[in-house]
């Protein structure tokens, strides 16, 4: 994950701080009807697909807004799924459609989930802990990777479970301190493990050992997300 890029919306050690999370949630939502930007926020990133199990996530919405009322969940991409969940979905449930820049999104959020049925291996946390953001997600290969050990207990719910995803989401709303340090420990935790700077320094240290060269003194870091898009 390029954690220059993935960041908290003020971040103290960056000498590019953006502007802090409320004025970012305000230029995004009010073009979203009935959103209230003081609204507890659940984000879901990812192609509306089968795999990705947005589906799981809408069986769930209504337990979820039955115990935290005003809470909202918007939809962030776009696929071949998207007018079955629409006709799914309960009306407070929001469609953003594909989106060139997901940044945005993470930094508004109060939570973000990932309910996939599977994964090969799920970069949406990575990004959505690099902004600082708590996540739940399905306990599947390639999913529950992305988690430090200690976050599994609030974070991994089983796949295909709306009641389990639903109370799982329903407990971090309900709780922002404990989210603020799930979040906390999830962005250290990115930081020291998946940077793609880290990486690519130690896989060009790496070559550079084995074809007998010198020490590497710069790497561009590159990185490649999966579409979001139809």
């Amino acid at each position: 994950v390029d954690t220059g890029r993935f960041r908290p919306a003020a971040d103290p050690g960056s000498p590019a701080s953006v502007p802090p999370a409320p004025p970012a949630r305000s230029v995004l939502l009010p073009g979203l009807p009935g959103i209230d930007p003081a609204a507890p926020l659940v984000v879901c990133v990812g192609r509306l697909c089968p795999q990705k199990g947005q589906d799981v996530l809408v069986r769930a919405w209504e337990s979820v807004r039955g115990r935290v009322p005003g809470a909202r969940l918007v939809l962030v991409g776009d696929g071949p799924d998207r007018d079955r969940l629409r006709a799914l979905a309960p009306e407070p449930v929001l469609f953003a459609g594909a989106v060139a820049d997901p940044v945005p999104w993470y930094r508004a959020a109060d939570l973000v989930v990932l309910p996939s049925r599977w994964e090969g291996m799920a970069l949406a946390p990575l990004e959505a802990m690099a902004c600082g953001r708590t996540v739940v997600l399905s306990d599947v290969d390639g999913a529950r990777e992305s988690l430090p050990p200690d976050l599994a207990p609030h974070c991994l719910v089983p796949p295909r479970d709306p009641a389990a995803l639903a109370d799982a989401v329903t407990a971090l709303l309900l709780d922002p301190p404990l989210r603020a340090s799930l979040g906390e420990r999830g962005r250290r935790h990115v930081l020291s493990t998946h940077d793609v700077r880290h990486t690519t320094r130690a896989v060009a240290a790496l070559y550079r050992e084995l074809l007998g060269a010198g020490p590497v003194t710069s790497v561009v870091p590159t990185e490649c997300r999966e579409p979001i898009h139809s």
